[in-house]
């Protein structure tokens, strides 16, 4: 994710020099209230939405909000750099995270929006960041990242068909278009992680045998694919547990030659390969629950959301927030903290319910408080290095 040349003037506010800056700051703040409303309303607190049930809110808002931000800011700022074309700078990108707040409004609204308009307004973002992003691909014709267009693409459906339900004209299909959306953005890290993992760790490291295994990259994101299609038109089936049981032997085969044992003394990378390592972790447990009914359906799940979302998710923007605002790619020792709190968040989440459901409440509320200390963490550390100009004083 190189550099790009000098362009003709500073960009002010630095906030929007790049699109890493206001989406990555406002997917942390967003991941730090969402979830505080989310153990809010656990305890008893009045819903976050009068659109979705509460449970329903959650989880779009953090597949949608919280992923969506992150999604957004690494696209802007990747695709710039994989075509040495600009994606979004200035008063144009503060529109698009503007309409992202205004989804997230929208979808708190209690009512004070109709309906249909909070589904237009939230619907809006996908489609915009597509054109964002899709003139510097197409104009340079870089074929290899036209698949960011599908995911986004999908992704964009999969939320259609939540608000759809919503508005009473698909009922049932809310659960299978949420899975749809978790699915392709673990199909995104997938994809990312083998493409950046190996290299970056290879990078800092400098031991030449870490690399990444092409064929059992495309395996791995090729099972995930088709454990999206699955969960579409079959989800909670046989089907799904075969699907699942069938990507954990790609998805964790290609971590072989990654080099994670190398990784352990840095930060930047621990985290990295550890995020990876709860995607199969979550395959295997749903593969599992096909042959254990009585496992809970969110342990699998959260193994997915805040294991390796969560984790992958920190540890990409500390260091894209490092490289790209000029600093040292050494994380600050708050954030070294903030990576052992959301695996910790992960591992409270998954085991607790697996081996005492009497202290399943405790484990949500543990679980939830620790992602809220992480992301709280990254949004503190951060927030001076995402709104002020490079101390080196090149752009970006």
């Amino acid at each position: 994710m190189g550099e790009l040349p000098e362009p003709p003037a500073t960009v002010r506010p630095a906030v929007a020099a790049k699109g890493f800056r206001p989406f990555f700051l406002l997917a942390s703040a967003f991941a730090v209230v969402a979830m505080t409303l989310w153990l809010h309303t656990l305890h008893g607190g009045a819903s976050p939405s009068a659109y979705l049930d509460a449970t329903s809110w959650h989880a779009h808002e953090m597949l949608f909000g919280y992923s969506g931000a992150v999604i957004a800011g690494f696209l802007l700022t990747a695709v710039g750099n994989w075509t040495q074309q600009e994606t979004l700078v200035g008063k144009p990108l503060l529109a698009l995270a503007a309409l992202w707040v205004a989804g997230r409004a929208a979808m708190a609204s209690h009512g004070l929006v109709p309906p249909p308009v909070v589904a237009a307004i939230d619907l809006a973002f996908l489609p915009a960041l597509g054109v964002a992003i899709g003139r510097p691909l197409l104009a340079t014709g870089n074929r290899r990242n036209f698949v960011m267009l599908g995911v986004l693409g999908a992704l964009w459906l999969a939320n259609l068909t939540v608000h759809l339900d919503a508005l009473g004209w698909m009922v049932g299909w809310r659960r299978r278009g949420t899975l749809l959306a978790l699915d392709i953005v673990a199909f995104l890290l997938v994809l990312m992680a083998g493409r950046l993992v190996p290299m970056f760790t290879r990078n800092a490291t400098g031991v030449q045998s870490i690399r990444s295994a092409p064929a059992l990259d495309r395996a791995a994101a090729g099972s995930m694919a088709l454990v999206a299609l699955i969960d579409l038109v079959a989800p909670g089936t046989g089907y799904a547990a075969v699907a699942a049981a069938v990507a954990f032997v790609p998805t964790v085969a290609c971590m072989v030659p990654w080099g994670g044992w190398h990784a352990r003394r840095v930060p930047l990378l621990w985290i990295l390969h550890l995020g990876y390592a709860w995607v199969p972790v979550a395959l295997a447990l749903r593969a599992l629950g096909g042959l254990w009914p009585a496992m809970p359906a969110a342990v699998a799940t959260h193994a997915l959301t805040v294991g390796a979302i969560g984790g992958l998710t920190l540890g990409m923007i500390t260091r894209v927030s490092l490289g790209h605002s000029g600093r040292p790619l050494v994380a600050p020792r708050a954030l070294s903290v903030a990576f052992a709190l959301v695996g910790l968040a992960a591992l409270v989440r998954v085991v607790v319910p697996l081996v005492s459901l009497a202290h399943y409440q405790a484990s949500l509320y543990a679980s939830g408080a620790l992602f809220v200390v992480a992301f709280g963490a990254y949004f503190v550390a951060f927030y001076r290095a995402l709104t002020t100009p490079r101390p080196d004083g090149k752009p970006g």
